[in-house]
């Protein structure tokens, strides 16, 4: 036996003995590597160090970030966007909040307000002196708060999901009047990371990072005196568990920012799926985007009803694969009563897409004196769409009112464009802000072109001409920044389709080719009561397209998206992980085809109108005209026992490749 313990010892640190022999000869230590060298990335004998230790440096912003180059989940620069628009509208919440304490804010590239100059005598000089030593002893003298500096009467901000902590040490270095920012992560490892990027930047007096659930935290900071000024929660997928903390922990009056990149659940997917996480069910129309962002704000504002608290939204938008909604929270018991007829239902047509919202509540009275709440009378549609005569699906509740507040918009929008330089992405900010601006504010969800076009066949018109026609029968028309091709009016579903129907008159569709059944034949045979005028208007091209802003952002890199959830470990994204990624890229699409091929495709359909005896083509159809053939039962003995032991052969097994 000690034989055996003998050898296995001496098999076992053979290698080592052999390692430490070979680095004696050649003059080397066998000790411990040069710390120096492992920073730099190369280990003890000059090869490079595993990648889980080796960093990579970026800079955004005013902030420079350090974060692991075998985990890229810690940095997203398409998102980029949504951190330097996070940072406008935080900068202008803090003008709104401070300026009501009589405290002024100092933004980096903000012109200051000039002095107008004035030519004084001695006397009034001295007077002017003791005014302003009488300001200075009374304490009215005006205050400021610069960037990087503490604000004792500022924002106390927190960052529930703050991963490197980018987002944070922006906050600290790019937002004047913070008091502090919590920078706070579950994993000890992104926490870590944190603290090196907080000294990293030198703003360790601002930036304070946490580890701990973000529910737990938000749990805890329940009491009026140590809730947060600022929620930002930017999660991977979707935010729903942390949003019942989040709508209790923020202060009176505060701002809550809410990132969902789980836009397949949003925009009707998975309806059920939806529900259990947002208490609405989403339905998949063209209008899918700002119907994401009503859904949003239906559950915050829900779960905001909970604790007798409502929500106002400041700005919601949809950019790329994400929706971001910035909605302040306010408490009054006699408001939430109202919340009922804030949300709707929406019963959307199968067939043409018409859709109608049915509000929940009911709020009557003349305003400044009692209202009375009651429920809504409904539903606003027949069993049978009036258009179509398809079925309705029923999607909701979502969030009924206005999704911006226009005022703020116009301040953010009118800041951004006075500095552009502050941010690497203000030209697409001011885009899509513009954008906002010009959306009809009391219109929920919108049509779009192709849409309505496609509905019954026929060529799609312009979009100045479809809008001129609206504004021509006196609607109100407008763009939609979560669509590039997005009609939004307040024209009902039946002046529209009158104005389609008049488009169809110079653009005309063969009848004949429409099916009795299809929408298309229904919509078409009824005549238009309105007489669309298709003549351009000068007011039809709305301001943001006029001044060619760049409102609808193109892939900004190749394989954009979301990245893949973080591993423990951080698993290294490769070149087999970009080569899935390509392979991944229009994986739903078919291959192109020529036209012989699509002719034997169709060839192998059978004809419907042969078999009804209404096709007259003949062998020109597109379709198969010959009979099926007549499938062998499988209870059939066959007569020939050559062929007893051969599965029975379908309408199209002799086509098929590899039989007999």
């Amino acid at each position: 036996m000690q034989r055996s313990i003998v050898l296995w010892l001496s098999l076992t640190l053979r290698p080592t003995r052999v390692l430490c022999t070979a680095r004696f000869f050649e003059g080397q230590s066998p000790g411990l590597p040069n710390p120096a060298a492992m920073e730099n990335g190369t280990g003890p004998c000059g090869e490079e160090c595993p990648r889980e230790v080796q960093e990579t440096t970026i800079t955004e912003g005013a902030a420079k970030i350090a974060f692991p180059s075998a985990n890229e989940v810690f940095y997203n620069p398409v998102q980029e966007f949504n951190r330097d628009l996070t940072c406008a509208v935080i900068t202008e919440f803090a003008r709104i909040q401070l300026g009501a304490k009589g405290i002024q804010i100092k933004v980096p590239g903000e012109k200051d307000t000039q002095k107008v100059v004035v030519d004084l005598s001695e006397q009034e000089e001295e007077k002017v002196e003791l005014k302003e030593n009488e300001n200075l002893a009374s304490g009215d003298q005006p205050r400021t708060a610069a960037v990087g500096e503490i604000c004792e009467e500022g924002l106390h901000v927190l960052e529930g999901l703050a991963a490197s902590g980018l987002r944070s040490i922006r906050f600290a270095l790019e937002v004047p009047g913070l008091r502090s920012v919590v920078a706070n992560d579950t994993s000890a490892r992104a926490v870590d990371l944190i603290r090196r990027n907080v000294q990293l930047n030198d703003v360790a007096h601002l930036v304070q990072p946490s580890q701990a659930d973000a529910r737990m935290l938000m749990y805890q900071h329940q009491r009026v005196s140590e809730r947060f000024d600022v929620i930002d929660l930017d999660p991977y997928g979707s935010p729903a568990p942390f949003l019942d903390a989040a709508v209790q922990a923020v202060s009176e009056g505060g701002l809550l920012c809410v990132t969902c990149t789980d836009m397949a659940v949003l925009a009707g997917n998975s309806g059920e799926t939806c529900y259990s996480k947002y208490g609405a069910m989403a339905l998949k129309s063209r209008a899918c985007h700002e119907m994401a962002l009503r859904i949003v704000l239906h559950s915050l504002d829900l779960r905001a009803n909970c604790y007798q608290r409502f929500v106002v939204p400041l700005l919601s938008i949809s950019a790329d694969f994400y929706v971001r909604v910035f909605v302040r929270v306010f408490t009054g018991q006699a408001k939430v009563k109202a919340s009922a007829s804030k949300q709707a239902l929406v019963f959307q047509c199968v067939g043409c897409g018409a859709y109608h919202l049915q509000r929940l509540g009911k709020a009557s009275g003349v305003p400044g004196s009692r209202v009375k709440f009651s429920a809504a009378c409904g539903p606003p549609v027949t069993p049978e769409c009036e258009h179509c005569g398809q079925r309705h699906q029923l999607g909701g509740p979502v969030w009924a009112e206005p999704i911006h507040d226009l005022d703020f918009v116009g301040r953010v929008l009118e800041a951004v464009s006075a500095n552009p330089g502050r941010f690497h992405t203000s030209e697409r900010i001011r885009g899509v802000l513009s954008v906002i601006t010009e959306e009809l504010p009391d219109v929920p969800l919108y049509y779009t072109l192709d849409q309505l076009s496609s509905t019954i066949h026929c060529n799609t018109p312009s979009l100045l001409q479809l809008r001129s026609a609206l504004l021509h029968a006196d609607f109100r028309v407008s763009l939609s920044h979560a669509c590039k091709n997005a009609v939004k009016t307040d024209a009902p579903a039946s002046a529209l389709w009158d104005i389609m129907r008049c488009w169809e008159k110079e653009c005309p569709v063969k009848r004949e080719r429409l099916s009795e059944t299809s929408p298309a034949f229904r919509i078409l045979s009824v005549e238009p009561r309105l007489q669309a005028n298709f003549t351009i208007r000068e007011d039809a091209n709305p301001s943001s397209r006029q001044r060619g802003l760049k409102r609808f952002q193109a892939n900004p890199e190749a394989n954009w998206g979301p990245r893949p959830r973080a591993r423990p470990g951080g698993k290294a994204a490769d070149e087999a992980m970009e080569e899935r990624r390509r392979l991944l890229q229009n994986k739903r699409k078919e291959p192109p085809e020529d036209a012989a091929q699509r002719a034997a495709r169709l060839k192998t359909f059978p004809c419907k109108r042969f078999k009804e005896g209404t096709c007259q083509r003949g062998d020109q159809c597109c379709y198969s005209h010959s009979p099926p053939t007549p499938r062998v039962s499988a209870d059939a003995v066959p007569d020939c026992p050559e062929t007893s032991n051969q599965s029975p052969r379908g309408p199209g097994d002799a086509a098929r490749p590899g039989i007999d």
